[in-house]
């Protein structure tokens, strides 16, 4: 017969192993929650848009960042009615708030594009060759519905969001990396939402496929495409897209991921409205503006009958950049889910984009 002592120690070594378990379980959790590093983007990072064939444009698109092709030539760019610089290292248009450069350009626009398309390759291969994946085959490429926390997911299959949307949470100092071995579809109206404070620098999409953004889809992160992307018409991407082949442009709206901040030094060369972020919001957002002269302004936000719901700023400004935050739960009249729309005018300027309140 056992003594009270005996049991006691046997007791004792089962708690003991019990916690030793415990302790092993959440271990292992948490290595693999762990955040992998960034892909480094090297002199690619300049760029919103960067391809090797070139760039096309149709309908009302909006950039907010610079564009790049090589080693093709400018007459790659179409559909943005370029504007050479006198220097002859540029070119402007009326769709790109930034600078647009070729390879064909003035030096040192040609070494320049050399080495960030080289980045732009080797970020790929990076973003391409982690090992260990936290995840691996996930829904089976379907992350429709789903809620995607930091690390490196792996497909050998295509990845497709549908209509439902997707979320990404996690905090600022979070990394996802995504390894699609075969097509990125976001389907028309699908929507890659943002929790938690993540953003979208520190989202790599590595696509070996096509990339392909559905209409009015809003898009997050940076796209590493080894072929070409698309962006049906009205669909919104917060992020940089770099094509190893072509990008397509279709009335979207194509924003810098980093949100620049302005103080009174800030020189401000050219009227432009950025795309608020996040976007997605809830309930809060950044909306950011810069205007070369001073001129009265007017800030509104529209449902999307085009009644006004919020006027943010209506007042004579100086010339400068301006950030304004736009909060919902401001508001007297709650708002439910869906798009809207927010209007800058500063004297003859004007500038509309797309915001998406999910609640």
């Amino acid at each position: 017969m056992k003594t009270f002592i005996q049991l006691q120690q046997n007791r004792w070594k089962q708690f003991y192993g019990m916690m030793l378990i415990s302790i092993f379980l959440i271990s292992s959790v948490l290595t693999a929650q762990s955040s992998p590093p960034p892909v480094n983007l090297g002199s690619a990072d300049a760029f919103v848009l960067l391809a090797k064939t070139g760039i096309t444009a149709t309908g009302a698109t909006d950039v907010t960042g610079d564009l790049g092709v090589s080693p093709t030539s400018a007459t790659a760019i179409t559909g943005f009615d370029l504007i050479l610089d006198p220097s002859g290292t540029f070119s402007t248009s009326s769709l790109v708030t930034g600078k647009i450069y070729a390879a064909d350009y003035t030096d040192p626009t040609p070494t320049m594009l050399t080495t960030a398309i080289s980045d732009m390759e080797t970020a790929y291969t990076d973003a391409a060759g982690r090992t260990l994946p936290d995840y691996t085959e996930l829904h089976t490429g379907d992350l429709t519905g789903q809620t995607l926390t930091r690390g490196v997911y792996k497909w050998s299959t295509g990845v497709m969001v549908a209509a439902g949307g997707v979320t990404i949470s996690g905090t600022a100092d979070d990394v996802w990396i995504f390894q699609v071995a075969q097509d990125l579809v976001l389907s028309n109206g699908a929507n890659v939402y943002l929790s938690g404070g993540a953003k979208a620098s520190n989202i790599f999409w590595q696509v070996a496929g096509q990339t392909t953004l559905g209409t009015t889809s809003v898009m997050h992160g940076i796209i590493l495409c080894q072929t070409q992307i698309v962006m049906s018409t009205g669909a919104t991407f917060n992020g940089r897209a770099f094509a190893q082949t072509a990008a397509t442009l279709d009335a979207n709206q194509v924003t810098d991921p980093i949100i620049t901040s302005f103080n009174d030094e800030t020189i401000i060369t050219t009227f432009f409205l950025k795309q608020n972020y996040p976007n997605p919001f809830n309930p809060s957002t950044e909306i950011q503006y810069g205007i070369e002269n001073a001129a009265n302004v007017t800030l509104k936000v529209y449902n999307i009958l085009g009644s006004e719901i919020a006027t943010l700023v209506n007042e004579y400004q100086e010339a400068g950049g301006y950030s304004i935050p736009f909060n919902t739960n401001d508001l007297v009249d709650e708002l439910s889910s869906g798009i809207y729309f927010y209007r800058l005018q500063a004297g003859s300027n004007v500038s509309t984009k797309k915001i998406v309140l999910m609640k």
